[in-house]
């Protein structure tokens, strides 16, 4: 990165103009007990040839690692173009357009984005994203809430839904009195039949599509039978599949699902060591009031020129704090940037042939796995999108450390969260994988388990 060096006059005639003696004259309000003068445990600084040299050496100890880790977060291929675009310093810089007059980029590749997000899950309206998927569906079930005239204050949530979700769903709701009823998902789906056990109101259903585990729910009974019964019907979608699969807002038989939110990670945004990533929310026209964070809207100005401005947004939601709908809303304004440049750049044939891909190397990798002694589907009969679990012969934890000693991500061990399912783990192939990446798994993973 660039920088401007100051020299001792410059940095005195800086001071002079604003009336200060010194630079730490500027720190004068800090108390000299919270001051530190020396920082432990930091070496010395180097020059900057020793610098470039330690530098390439750390560069060394990187090697490519051969990723079959799903659970959330998917390697994806990204066209280098995507980041090239999002670096320019009209998008990098840009965050807030409150002043819609000098926002008009801005402000339309929002609009954009949103209009891409609605047509990709079947809904009227979407938001200008949110912090990421976990908080996405905290927001959702919050919004289910002020939907209703006299909230049930409760919600059914699937232990399918990914389980850094539902704590991420039982810490926000719990501050506002809002029970969360988990029901347990033996055969890796959530049953329309489990339901029947349900007894009194809840506000609404979440239903995973494709669920943590990889597998398809059956979404339209469960649509249905959320509607039913009062409730709305929030799912939690991966947004890739969605190339392929039914969009949440024809599921049912009548109206499709009312709410609808995730993670966009897997739309031009890097895995990064976990972030940052960006949550999507979108909806039903008529519970766009209801609708936390930012929506841009599109109208023409008096000479009748297309412009483009901050919609249905309270002035609360910004200032008033107490009186807001949410405190967590924040936008994620250059992840959604990528998305919209990624999801322009492939276009609905590049998406379906990405998820198309995914769900084929998935299927390929499978076949592969289960001629090794020993492993078995942990679910089996049910269809899967680009993850699937077996059960391994040993702790699926400790095979994951073998790998990786190897370069080797081997997936995700279920155990980490699902007591129970110590032995199973979960694997996930996208299109960023070929035929020697998946026997080189197979092989790796034989011979870890022998």
């Amino acid at each position: 990165m660039p920088f401007i060096p100051h020299t001792e006059a410059d940095v005195s005639a800086m001071l002079a103009a604003i009336g200060v003696g010194s630079i730490e004259d500027l720190f004068d309000e800090i108390p000299e007990s919270l001051k530190i003068h020396a920082l432990e445990g930091v070496p010395p600084g180097l020059s900057e040839m020793d610098t470039n040299r330690l530098l390439r050496e750390r560069a060394q100890m990187d090697a490519i690692e051969l990723n079959f880790a799903g659970a959330g977060a998917y390697e994806h291929h990204i066209p280098a173009a995507v980041w090239q675009i999002v670096g320019r310093g009209e998008f990098y810089s840009a965050y807030t357009p409150y002043q819609a007059e000098a926002s008009q980029g801005t402000l339309q590749l929002i609009y954009e984005y949103q209009t891409m997000m609605t047509r990709l899950t079947g809904m009227d309206v979407s938001n200008a994203s949110m912090y990421d998927g976990a908080t996405a569906l905290a927001e959702a079930v919050l919004m289910a809430e002020r939907c209703r005239k006299k909230g049930a204050q409760r919600v059914l949530v699937p232990t399918s839904v990914h389980p850094a979700y539902r704590k991420t769903l039982l810490t926000i709701v719990a501050a506002q009195d809002i029970e969360v009823v988990e029901i347990d998902c033996p055969k890796g789906f959530l049953e329309p039949s489990a339901l029947d056990a349900v007894e009194g109101e809840f506000s609404a259903l979440v239903i995973p599509q494709p669920n943590f585990f990889g597998v398809l729910e059956e979404v339209d009974a469960l649509t249905d039978w959320a509607h039913a019964r009062g409730a709305l019907a929030i799912a939690v979608v991966n947004p890739m599949a969605l190339a392929v699969l039914k969009a949440p807002g024809d599921w049912g038989s009548k109206r499709g699902a009312d709410i609808v939110c995730g993670d966009g990670q897997p739309l031009g945004v890097p895995l990064s060591s976990g972030g940052p990533y960006f949550g999507f929310l979108c909806c039903k026209k008529d519970l766009v009031r209801n609708m936390p964070g930012r929506i841009v809207g599109r109208t023409t100005d008096l000479d009748g020129r297309i412009g483009y401005a901050l919609t249905l947004q309270a002035r609360e939601q910004h200032i008033r704090r107490a009186k807001a709908t949410s405190n967590i809303c924040t936008n994620q304004g250059l992840l959604v940037t990528a998305a919209t440049i990624h999801m322009a750049m492939l276009g609905p044939e590049g998406l379906r042939r990405v998820a198309a891909s995914s769900v084929a190397n998935t299927a390929a990798l499978a076949e592969r796995l289960l001629r090794i002694p020993g492993v078995r589907p942990l679910f089996p009969g049910c269809t899967h999108f680009h993850e699937q679990a077996f059960v391994l012969p040993k702790p699926a934890h400790d095979v994951v450390e073998q790998l990786a000693a190897q370069r080797i991500l081997a997936g995700y061990a279920l155990g980490e969260e699902y007591a129970a399912l110590g032995d199973a783990l979960l694997v996930c192939a996208t299109e960023t994988k070929n035929e020697a990446d998946l026997d080189r798994f197979a092989a790796a993973l034989a011979a870890a388990l022998r």
